[in-house]
Parts: C-alpha cells; structure tokens; sequence
C-alpha cells in the first residue's frame, strides 16, 4: 500500500511542476494547491501507515510499539488550514491583479519591474 502512496506522491510533485512553471495564474495557482497536498501526503507517508493499533500507551510500557504515529496527522490538518487560507489569499491577490493588469499571462504582469532600453527604444521608433 505504501508504494502507491509513494507513486501517487511522485506523479502529484510531478504535476504540481509541470503547472508551476506554466505562465497562467489559474494554472499557478492548482499547481501551489496540488504542492502543498504532495507534500501532506509526504508527511502522511513518514508516520507509519501500515498498522491499526491506537495510539496509546498500555500500563507498565513507556513507548507505543507498532501503531502509527499521531504527530503526522496533527500536522497534516494544520498544513491543510494555512494551505487553504494561502489559496484564499493568493486568489484574491490575482484577481486584483487581473483587474488592475487587465491579463492572467504572468509575462504581462510585469508592471513593477524596470523597463529594459530595447523596449524604450522600440517605442521611441514607434
């Protein structure tokens, strides 16, 4: 069962790259969502997942020998809040962008930066 879990990492870190590095912010954006679930399902994959013992500490014992580990999972459903608040605020953040640029192309985007001399002369020409 692991070795789906590893498999499905790889595609999904796989994708998420392939849509990182498009120029469309929609794209951008699924590829930060489908990121931060491949590296969930990382953390989800280091805390043991083979076993169905509970979590708890039998009497007289000091440690927990074979169930699977709680930390993991705790970590997985707080990376899951900032993640989605994270989509929340970068949605918000392009649209504004949209607005004000009026285009999705991030090549377009580039309202911030310095002109570069070939574009000021290209114009002058113009």
């Amino acid at each position: 069962m692991e070795i789906f879990f590893v498999l499905a990492f790889g595609v999904m870190i796989g994708v998420a790259a392939y849509l990182l590095m498009s120029r469309s912010v929609l794209r951008l954006i699924l590829g930060l969502l489908v990121f931060s679930n491949a590296v969930n399902l990382s953390i989800f994959i280091a805390g043991r997942l083979g076993s169905n013992i509970p979590p708890l500490v039998a009497a007289g014992e000091t440690t927990i020998a074979h169930s699977a580990n709680p930390l993991p999972q705790a970590l997985i459903l707080t990376a899951i809040v900032i993640s989605f608040a994270l989509a929340a605020y970068i949605v918000v953040l392009f649209e504004r962008a949209y607005h004000v640029l009026k285009t999705v192309d991030t090549d377009r985007m580039r309202s911030a930066e310095p002109r570069s001399i070939d574009d000021i002369d290209k114009e002058s020409r113009e």
